[in-house]
């Protein structure tokens, strides 16, 4: 992977510049550019064929000076220590930046869950658990469902735990099935928490919401939320959304003319977000290159599946009529691409502010364990909007204070709150 796509290469010059425009002393500059912890871990499956398939995962605990470390889990074919660094890190500055009293993690296991059967990945979650259990627990480090897991996954996990400990914990892991300690409102939480900041640069820009398009990559949990909520929040147009076809292994932009119906599109996707082409196509789709969702003429974009898909090669596609750039991907935009957006004046609502309805909820999950008291959809909601509300404003009158784009802003908003807590701990 070349330095300019390293994820946790990006996230780390991402620190450097927030550190230099806040005049951050060395030591504690360079205690928050590493991870203070790490697990590798390599461990066998017995698969349906009866062979032993051999597996690799990782839990990285970036810092926990605020909070238990937070985090999901990922199960990816192509997953690397590197990618779980850098989401790890980010993941450090979103619970900062939305000020809930954690730290971040992250982890992940190198494999293809669709693959997989029921059978194998159960084993393979339980046999995650196992080898990582030792530094897991509500008041230590704490995962959830990331890309390709999912609620069952994190049932299986927890029981494992549980098996373990000889005690209920349902607080070490969040995102589980209401009937185990899920929290109401949780699937759609990054996707709502994402409209909630998009609400708030419009109003910003002072754009009239309603009527507004969006062009969407990805279909899967966080894409499908926001689609849907796009609609139903702002009153505006979802004009297409692009997301990775299994079948083909290609990915494919779907649009209709006076926007997609993302109900619809939800009820033929699977339970990865992979849309039924011939589906769609009968029912009136276009179909066209998983690009061109770039180049569509909308008023945002939302950028809802994976790291780098906005680089230095890709950013000119974008069209003159973008006036947001709303981050639901973790690390979608390299460095590169950011220079532009900023010379084009794109309205840039970073990842880890856009993207941090997810673990609020997962924070009031684990406020919800501990009481063992459950508030309804609408309480979390209407605590979710208050908490993104509050964190935007906190980044733009930054990023206004100190003349630069949001994401700086972000990050000097998430560093000082991080460091502030590192000092007052002594460690620095």
């Amino acid at each position: 992977m070349s330095e300019e796509l390293n994820p946790f290469a990006i996230a780390q010059q991402q620190l450097d510049q927030a550190a230099e425009i806040m005049g951050l002393d060395a030591a504690t500059h360079e205690l928050l550019r590493w991870p203070m912890y790490e697990l590798h871990v390599t461990f066998p499956v017995r698969m349906d064929d009866g062979t032993t398939q051999v597996f690799h995962g990782f839990r990285v605990q970036y810092n926990g000076a605020r909070g238990p470390t937070k985090g999901g889990l990922r199960f990816h074919p192509n997953e690397t220590i590197d990618t779980v660094r850098a989401l790890a890190a980010w993941m450090t500055w979103k619970t900062a930046v939305v000020d809930i009293p954690l730290g971040g993690g992250k982890g992940g296991v190198v494999c293809n869950p669709k693959e997989l059967s029921a059978q194998e990945l159960e084993r393979l979650s339980r046999a995650y658990i196992r080898h990582v259990a030792r530094v897991l627990g509500p008041d230590l480090d704490v995962p959830a469902p990331d890309v390709a897991t999912n609620p069952q996954i994190m049932s299986w996990m927890v029981d494992e735990y549980e098996t373990i400990v000889g005690r209920h914990a349902p607080g070490v892991i969040t995102g589980k099935p209401i009937p185990l300690g899920g929290s109401a409102g949780r699937g759609p939480a990054t996707g709502i928490g994402t409209i909630v900041t998009i609400r708030e640069a419009l109003k910003r820009l002072d754009i009239e919401p309603q009527g507004t398009s969006v062009a969407i990559q990805g279909f899967g949990n966080v894409a499908q939320s926001a689609a849907i909520n796009y609609v139903n929040m702002l009153g505006g147009v979802v004009m297409c959304v692009a997301c990775w076809d299994h079948q083909d292994r290609t990915s494919y932009t779907y649009a209709k003319q006076g926007g997609i119906d993302p109900h619809f599109l939800a009820s033929i996707a699977d339970a990865y977000g992979s849309i039924d082409k011939e589906a769609a196509i009968q029912a009136g789709y276009e179909v066209q290159d998983g690009d061109a969702w770039l180049s569509f003429d909308a008023d945002v974009l939302i950028p809802a599946a994976i790291e780098n898909v906005i680089t230095g090669q890709t950013v000119g596609q974008i069209s003159p009529q973008v006036k947001i750039l709303a981050e639901a991907a973790n690390g979608p935009t390299t460095p590169e691409a950011d220079q532009v957006l900023q010379e084009r004046g794109i309205y840039v609502i970073p990842d880890f502010l856009c993207n941090a309805g997810g673990v609020t909820v997962s924070y009031f999950e684990q406020v919800q364990n501990t009481y063992g008291y459950y508030w309804d959809e609408e309480t979390i909601f209407e605590r979710l909007d208050k908490k993104m509300t509050s964190a935007f404003h906190a980044v733009h009158d930054m990023s206004q204070k100190y003349q630069v784009h949001n994401r700086m802003g972000a990050y000097i908003v998430a560093v000082a709150r991080v460091a502030e807590a590192c000092k007052l701990r002594g460690w620095v």
